[in-house]
C-alpha cells in the first residue's frame, strides 16, 4: 500500500489488537520476541479471536495459534494471492470498501485467478486444504489485523511483501478500523523513531523526498542558507542521491576491488566509518563486511560496549572506540513501533568518561569545522543549548511532513508522567487525558491534536485522529480517480469525498474560506513546509486532514513490479520455478552500487549443490548483534554457544549427532562450523541459526583482539557469515531469510 509513510509503521497499535476477531502473523515470532507485547494476543486469544501463523518454523508463536502454514520461504505473495483467489471466488472481499477507497484492485484480481490453491501448494509447499481453511477463517472473522516482521521483509521482494499483506487488508476492509491495520513489530524500543529521523539514505527526517524543495525546508528550519548547504556536497547532484545503505556500505569502501560490485560516489570510495550504537556485525555477508573493515582509512566506533566491528576486523591502526553513554544516562524522545512518543528520562549520570552521543557529535561538528551552523536553531543568545528539550522542539516544528508537531517536551513528559491515566487497549486518556491518547501517536496535527492511534480511520473526525488516505500522487490516472470516493471522508468533514492535499493555493478554494493578508503572508507552500502551521489549523477547523484523502493504490506505478509479484529468491531450491518465475533484471545504480540480480539467479543451479533452505531470526535474550547481551553472564547462560537447529531426520542423511559439530555452507564459498541442536520446528528441507554471535570467523578465532578485559561471555561463529547474496529491489534490505546452504559432518 504505496499510501503509507514508510514500509514499517504501524498502522494501529498492540492494544488494539485486543479488539481483532482474527490475527494473522507472517514472519514474525513475538511470543519470544516481543514476549510482553505478545500478552494483548493472548488476551485477543482469550475473548474469541482466531491466531493464524504462517512461518517456515513451527516457533513458539506458532504453538499458541489456531492455524500454522509452515511455508517455503521467500513465497510469501504466492500464499497471499492464494488466499485472495479464495475470497474473491467466494464473493469474501468488502467491495464498498474496494470501489470507494482502493485504485487498481482489478489488475489483483486478476493476477489471483492464476493461484489457485493447486499451484500454491505447488509454490509454497503449503497444502492447498491449510490454505483454504486459513482464507476462510480470515475472510470471515472481521475486523482482522495483519502482523509482519523481519522475516517478510528480508527478501530481494522484500518491499513487495509490505505492499502484498495491505492489500490483503485493503479487500477485506481491515484497514483505518480498530482490530485491524498493518501492524510491523520492531526488535528495539526506537527503530520507529530512527526511521522518522531520517536514519535512511534515501530521505531526509520524516521522509521528506531527496529534492529541492525538501533541502531548502531544512535549510530554513536549521538556520543555514540553501547555497551553505549546497556547498557541503562535492557537487549540487549529490544532494539528491540516495546514499550508501548499511546493508552494503562495505560496497563503498571496495569500489569494485577484487570483482566486488562497482560503485557510482562522484568518483571516490568511501574513506572513513563512524558507527553511533549500530551493531554491523548482525548485518548479511560479514566476509564483506569484515573486508570492508580492513579496507578503511578510518573506523571510529561510539558504543557503551566494545563494538565487535573493531575485532573482526584485521587492520591495525586508526581504529578508536568511544565510550558512550546508554539509554540510562540520557534523556529525551523515543517512538515505539505504534508511533507513540514516550519521553525517556536520565537515571543517572554518565559513568566514568562515556559522553552522551549528541556530545560526540558536536565535537565532531567542531572539528569538521561546522558547530555553529549545525547548533545554530537550538542555541539560546548566550550559546547554551537546553538539551534535549531545544532539539525536540526543532524536530516538532520541522517534520510537518508526518505530523510531529504536537510533540512539545511538555506534552510527550506529561504524557510519560501520567501513563497510568491511559487506557492499554485504546490508548485513550482519562481525567485531563480524556481527549488524547498515550503518547500522541502521530500524526499529531497541533498542540492541541489528540494523536492519531489508528491510521486511515474515517470513522473519527480529523480532529479527534481520523483521516483518509494519503494523496500523494495526483488526482486522475489512467482515466480514473485517484482521490476517495463520495461517502468515505472522516466524520464530521466539511468534504464528504475525496480532496488534494492542502496547499497556500488550494486551500481558501478546497476548504471554503477567504485568508487575510497576513496569514497568506505567514503561511508556507505546503502543509508539509508550513512553519505557521496555519494549513494544519484551518484544516482541522473544517475536520479535513492537510494531506488529503485519497484511494490506497494497488497499481504502484513507480516500482519495478506495479502490483506485487511472487519471484524466486535468488538462491531457490525450485530451478524449475526460478524459470516461471524469475528475479528482477541487474540494477545499474541502486544506492550508488551496481546490484545483482538476474546474474546471480541465472548462474546455475543452486538447489543441486544447496538442497537446503537458511533460516535466520532472533533470540529474545540475545537481541540484534549481541554485543550488550552476550557481556551479561545470565543471559548468556540461555544461550552460551552458537548452535544450528535441525531436524533429526535431515541430520541422519548426514550422519550429525545432536550435539556434535557441523559445517554449514553458503553459495558464497563461506562456511561456519557450529553444534547441532535437534528440533522438529524445522522441517527436514531447512536448518536455522540465531544471527547474534560473532568473534569466530570460518573457523579462526578473533576474539584475541578485544581490549583487556572486554570479550563477552560468550562468541561464536556468526549466521550472516553464510546468508546468501541478494538485495530487495526497492530499499537494498538483505535476502536473509531466503537462502540455500549445504551441510556436512564435521
Amino acid at each position: 500500500m504505496a499510501n503509507t509513510w514508510g514500509y514499517g509503521a504501524m498502522t494501529n497499535h498492540l492494544g488494539d489488537i485486543q479488539k481483532s476477531k482474527a490475527i494473522i502473523i507472517f514472519g514474525a515470532n513475538p511470543a519470544v520476541n516481543h514476549p510482553v507485547g505478545f500478552r494483548h494476543f493472548l488476551l485477543a486469544k482469550q475473548k474469541g479471536a482466531k491466531l493464524i501463523v504462517v512461518d517456515p518454523r513451527f516457533t513458539h508463536t506458532a504453538a499458541k495459534a489456531d492455524y500454522f502454514a509452515q511455508i517455503r520461504p521467500g513465497t510469501d505473495i504466492a500464499f497471499i494471492y492464494g488466499m485472495l483467489h479464495i475470497i474473491f471466488k467466494n464473493g469474501w472481499e468488502d467491495k464498498d470498501y474496494i470501489e470507494k477507497r482502493t485504485y487498481g484492485m482489478e489488475a489483483i484480481i486478476e493476477e489471483a485467478k492464476k493461484w489457485t490453491p493447486e499451484v500454491v501448494e505447488d509454490v509454497t509447499s503449503v497444502k492447498k486444504e491449510i490454505l483454504e481453511e486459513i482464507a476462510k477463517v480470515y475472510a470471515q472473522n472481521r475486523p482482522g489485523t495483519l502482523i509482519w516482521a523481519m522475516g517478510l521483509t528480508q527478501h530481494t521482494i522484500g518491499t513487495s511483501n509490505t505492499r502484498m499483506a495491505p492489500i490483503l487488508q485493503l479487500v477485506l476492509g481491515n484497514v483505518g478500523v480498530e482490530g485491524g491495520g498493518t501492524n510491523i513489530l520492531r526488535g528495539h524500543d526506537n527503530v520507529q523513531g530512527a526511521s522518522d529521523m531520517g536514519c535512511l539514505s534515501e530521505n531526509l527526517p520524516g521522509y521528506y523526498d531527496l529534492n529541492e524543495t525538501s533541502w531548502k525546508w531544512f535549510s530554513k528550519q536549521w538556520g543555514v542558507s540553501h547555497e551553505w548547504m549546497k556547498s557541503r556536497f562535492i557537487n549540487e547532484d549529490m544532494m539528491y542521491k540516495k546514499g550508501f545503505t548499511l546493508a552494503r556500505w562495505w560496497a563503498g569502501v571496495l569500489n569494485g576491488k577484487d570483482g566486488n560490485d562497482p560503485i557510482d560516489n562522484a568518483g571516490t570510495s568511501l574513506k572513513a566509518l563512524v558507527v553511533l550504537g549500530n551493531g554491523i556485525t548482525s548485518t548479511a555477508q560479514q566476509t564483506k563486511v569484515k573486508e570492508g573493515l580492513d579496507n578503511l582509512d578510518l573506523l571510529v566506533l561510539a558504543d557503551p560496549f566494545v563494538n565487535e566491528a573493531a575485532i573482526i576486523t584485521d587492520k591495525k591502526d586508526n581504529i578508536f572506540l568511544l565510550p558512550t553513554a546508554t539509554q540510562f544516562e540520557t534523556s529525551g524522545s523515543v517512538v515505539a513501533t505504534n508511533r507513540s512518543g514516550q519521553w525517556r528520562y536520565q537515571v543517572v549520570e554518565p559513568l566514568y568518561e562515556c559522553k552522551p552521543d549528541q556530545e560526540i557529535l558536536f565535537e565532531l561538528a567542531k572539528r569538521i569545522g561546522f558547530y555553529d551552523e549545525y547548533t545554530k536553531t537550538i542555541r539560546d543568545d548566550k550559546g547554551n543549548i537546553e538539551w534535549p528539550e531545544a532539539a525536540t522542539r526543532e524536530i516538532a516544528n520541522t517534520l510537518k511532513s508526518i505530523g510531529y508537531t504536537g510533540w512539545t517536551p511538555e506534552r510527550l513528559k506529561k504524557h510519560t508522567d501520567n501513563w497510568d491515566k491511559f487506557d492499554q487497549v485504546t490508548l485513550k486518556g482519562s481525567g485531563e487525558f480524556e481527549n488524547e491518547y498515550y503518547g500522541l501517536p502521530w500524526p499529531c496535527w497541533t498542540e492541541t491534536h489528540p494523536g492519531s492511534p489508528n491510521l486511515y480511520n474515517i470513522n473519527l473526525p480529523v480532529s479527534k485522529g481520523g483521516m483518509g488516505f494519503r494523496a500523494r500522487f495526483g488526482h486522475i490516472r489512467d482515466g480514473k480517480n485517484l482521490l476517495a470516493e463520495e461517502g468515505s471522508a472522516p466524520v464530521d468533514s466539511s468534504i464528504n469525498g475525496g480532496y488534494p492535499q492542502i496547499t497556500k493555493e488550494n486551500i481558501e478554494k478546497v476548504l471554503g474560506i477567504t485568508l487575510s493578508e497576513e496569514e497568506k503572508a505567514q503561511m508556507g507552500n505546503s502543509w508539509s513546509t508550513d512553519a505557521s502551521n496555519i494549513i494544519a489549523q484551518k484544516c482541522l477547523e473544517k475536520e479535513i486532514a492537510p494531506y488529503g484523502n485519497a484511494k490506497a493504490r494497488a497499481i504502484a506505478w513507480n516500482f519495478i513490479d506495479q502490483i506485487p509479484l511472487h519471484r524466486e529468491p535468488l538462491h531457490s531450491p525450485r530451478q524449475d520455478l526460478v524459470e516461471k518465475y524469475p528475479t528482477f533484471e541487474d540494477q545499474e545504480n541502486q544506492y550508488r552500487v551496481f546490484t545483482r540480480f538476474k546474474s546471480i539467479q541465472s548462474a546455475k543451479n543452486y538447489s543441486k549443490e544447496f538442497p537446503i533452505n537458511l533460516i535466520t531470526a532472533r533470540l529474545v535474550n540475545l537481541n540484534g548483534a549481541g554485543m550488550e547481551n552476550r557481556a551479561s553472564m545470565y543471559l548468556t547462560r540461555l544461550t552460551p554457544e552458537m548452535f544450528c537447529d535441525i531436524n533429526p531426520a535431515l541430520a541422519a542423511k548426514y550422519d550429525i549427532k545432536d550435539g556434535s559439530m557441523m559445517k554449514i555452507h553458503s553459495p558464497e564459498g563461506t562456511w561456519i562450523k557450529v553444534k547441532a541442536r535437534f528440533t522438529h520446528a524445522v522441517n527436514e528441507k531447512s536448518i536455522f541459526l540465531p544471527f547474534h554471535f560473532t568473534g569466530i570467523m570460518q573457523g579462526v578465532d578473533m576474539t584475541k583482539n578485544f581490549p583487556a578485559g572486554t570479550a563477552p561471555y560468550a562468541s561464536g561463529e556468526s549466521a550472516n557469515t553464510v546468508t546468501n547474496y541478494g538485495y530487495d529491489i526497492s530499499c537494498q534490505i538483505p535476502e536473509t531469510k531466503g537462502g540455500l546452504c549445504r551441510i556436512e559432518k564435521a
